[in-house]
């Protein structure tokens, strides 16, 4: 089939999913230490927010490559 993945191709996108895990909670980290100071900049923390859900979405799209389609 050609939509299958070779294991170096599935090697590096598990290795693309695990930094952008890292940098989704560097983002949620961030996001909570500047909730915490107090002295809030809502358009900074928008943007974080924005960065975060991207991720998300990008995780959530590699992570289908890996996984194999079931024909039910």
């Amino acid at each position: 089939m050609i939509d299958e993945l070779n294991e170096t191709e599935r090697s590096s996108i598990r290795v693309e999913v695990e930094r952008l895990r890292l940098e989704h909670r560097d983002l949620e980290d961030a996001i909570d230490a500047l909730l915490t100071v107090g002295a809030v900049d809502q358009l900074q923390i928008q943007r974080l927010k924005k960065r975060k859900l991207l991720l998300r979405d990008r995780i959530a799209f590699l992570e289908d490559q890996l996984t194999p389609d079931i024909i039910a």
